[in-house]
């Protein structure tokens, strides 16, 4: 959550519920999550979540996206709910609930335009994070351990590839999430035998190395494993 100093005499605010945001992208290989630097109270020139409280004339659904385009000037991003934060000290001047979002990205597709409680918004390496306030370091966590759950029972990078991506491409987006060097070839045997991929026929332009053959998610197969789930072992 973002500090409440600017928000607290409004009445429409609920002073014991908050949202915070966890957006991750992956960038030359490696998973990394926005943080944002605050401007103001208690979570002043610290670095943390994308968050902020939720208001009495709002869903929690439209605080998140609010608190988001008000804090990077960003309001297209898709954001799935997660799960509560409640510990009764996470917030150290009293007690407060937040509830977590997380979206999965493409950075270079967004441009942040930091702002409201934020002085600054940057992307960081989730493994290299700096000082996080309040109990945010545990709720990336958190996200991380889901997502590593996520990618073996259903298909994952629709939103962190380009609509035509290389098999690499696509072991790196794993390989970041999971935290793990894959064996190439037993990855790509396994998913080829899914039938999730369509070959575009095309091969990887201005390379320097050897041009990949691009692949392309087929969305029908995509959705039916959604829905219905698998069990991948890598």
């Amino acid at each position: 959550m973002d500090n409440k100093s600017n928000e607290s005499s409004k009445p429409h605010v609920i002073d014991s519920l908050s949202v915070d945001n966890v957006v991750l992208g992956i960038e030359n290989g490696r998973l990394m999550v926005l943080t944002a630097k605050y401007n103001t109270g208690l979570a002043q020139g610290q670095w943390g979540l994308l968050g902020g409280w939720v208001s009495y004339d709002e869903s929690i659904d439209d605080a998140a996206k609010r608190i988001l385009k008000m804090i990077t000037g960003v309001d297209d991003m898709y954001l799935e709910q997660f799960r509560a934060f409640g510990e009764v000290k996470r917030y150290p001047a009293e007690r407060v609930v937040t509830i977590a979002y997380y979206a999965l990205v493409r950075p270079d597709l967004y441009k942040m335009m930091p702002g409201g409680t934020a002085s600054h918004v940057e992307w960081c390496d989730v493994h290299k994070l700096p000082n996080l306030i309040y109990d945010h370091g545990d709720i990336v966590k958190a996200v991380l351990s889901h997502l590593k759950n996520k990618v073996r029972h259903e298909p994952i990078g629709f939103n962190l590839l380009p609509e035509k991506f290389t098999l690499l491409q696509l072991q790196e987006v794993y390989e970041a999430i999971l935290d793990v060097k894959l064996d190439k070839p037993n990855f790509r045997r396994k998913i080829l035998k899914m039938n999730l991929l369509i070959d575009c026929e095309e091969k990887q332009q201005g390379v320097m190395h050897r041009a990949a053959s691009l692949y392309r998610f087929d969305m029908v197969v995509y959705q039916k494993l959604c829905e219905h789930g698998f069990n991948f072992e890598f």
